[in-house]
């Protein structure tokens, strides 16, 4: 059994991209290329390339409907002529393995002359979206639990641990010693240790006048100097 199956009416997209180092055909101008495709019953042609020479280039893309059993196309280049009929370059054969199991292909494929001599290269990228798609009778059946859903349920610690005291609880400080049977001191009721300075009765002092004034002599010695003259000073 094939490791490729179930591609009956999948899709697949080539795109011709270029020819390198194609037999040239013409003696005196430069030759106008195409690139002919042909899968099955159906048929693709890209545009000519005038005057493409030995390396036209095309980046054209075609869509084909997938033939289960079908693992190849048929890829033909011509060169286009006005006045006669158009001229054979070469032909080959593109093998589909590789991008029906994979998804993509990027390769240059040799064409050949009807001699079977080397006639140049036809590149083309090919896409095949359906490669990688798993089969659905080999899709997992386990289903996770949900991570909100706890897989146990934790034993509570705290009511475990709560063991009673050996030692007997005491009321509040309000309950467990009777009132005092002495009064509150009354801040009021003692006097103050120091009378304000209003208790004190002030002290009187005679006034100033009330002191005799002492009287003293007046000087009975002259100090003063008496009249002159005074004989000179001597040096």
């Amino acid at each position: 059994m094939s490791l490729i199956s179930g591609i009956q009416g999948q899709l697949l997209e080539v795109t011709v991209v270029c020819c390198n180092k194609l037999k040239d055909t013409e003696w005196i101008s430069r030759q106008d290329p195409y690139v002919c495709l042909e899968y099955g019953s159906t048929k693709f042609r890209t545009r000519t390339c005038t005057d493409g020479g030995k390396n036209p280039t095309f980046q054209e893309k075609f869509v084909f409907t997938l033939i289960e059993g079908l693992r190849e196309i048929n890829v033909v280049v011509w060169n286009s002529n006005t006045l006669t009929y158009d001229d054979f370059i070469g032909s080959g054969k593109i093998q589909l393995q590789k991008v029906l199991s994979m998804g993509y292909d990027d390769t240059a494929w040799p064409i050949q002359t009807k001699t079977g001599r080397h006639a140049g290269e036809v590149r083309l990228i090919m896409f095949y979206a359906n490669a990688n798609k798993p089969a659905t009778s080999y899709a997992p059946s386990y289903t996770a639990p949900q991570p909100h859903t706890p897989m146990y349920s934790a034993p509570s610690y705290a009511a475990a641990y709560q063991t009673p005291s050996p030692y007997p609880e005491y009321p509040p400080h309000s309950a467990a010693y009777p009132p005092t049977p002495y009064p509150p001191p009354q801040t009021t009721a003692y006097p103050p240790v120091y009378p304000p300075p209003s208790a004190y009765p002030p002290m009187s002092y005679p006034p100033h006048s009330a002191y005799p004034h002492a009287s003293y002599p007046p000087p009975t010695q002259d100090y003063s100097y008496p009249p002159g003259p005074y004989p000179p000073r001597p040096y």
